[in-house]
């Protein structure tokens, strides 16, 4: 079990706002939202497809390794979206990581970012197995 413990990913907006990448509650795991920001610079612009990949690859990945926690201990994921046309990309590139995992998922779409070039935001929950 990991120590209860907050997880930086040495983003600027972490202190200013007052949040953690993730915090560690026991044996869960839970990764705010995320988005294809890597060091500062947002990647796979206008690509709704590459910014799921790079959010879940690139930046929560990272912070569950933090704990010693994988993608494969995902059981929940939240998706959101700023255009609803961007679905089957979206889904598509949530299926080509957790295919085989198969958390329980929600995906929504009509959300305005603060920055209008992300089109994708994801927030997971991670959890142990036995």
């Amino acid at each position: 079990m990991a120590a209860d413990k907050l997880i930086s990913s040495g983003g600027p907006w972490e202190s200013v706002i007052g949040y953690s990448r993730a915090t560690v509650a026991g044996d869960y795991v839970h990764v705010s939202g995320s988005t294809a920001t890597v060091g500062g610079v947002l990647q796979a612009e206008g690509d709704a497809h590459g910014q799921t990949l790079t959010t879940l690859n690139e930046v929560i990945a990272p912070a569950l390794a933090q704990v010693g926690y994988t993608l494969a201990d995902v059981v929940r994921s939240r998706v959101y979206l700023a255009n609803a046309d961007d679905m089957d990309a979206v889904g598509k590139a949530h299926g080509e990581v957790f295919g085989e995992i198969r958390p329980a998922a929600t995906m929504l779409a009509g959300i305005q970012f603060i920055n209008p070039a992300m089109l994708v935001e994801i927030e997971v929950d991670a959890w142990k197995r036995s």
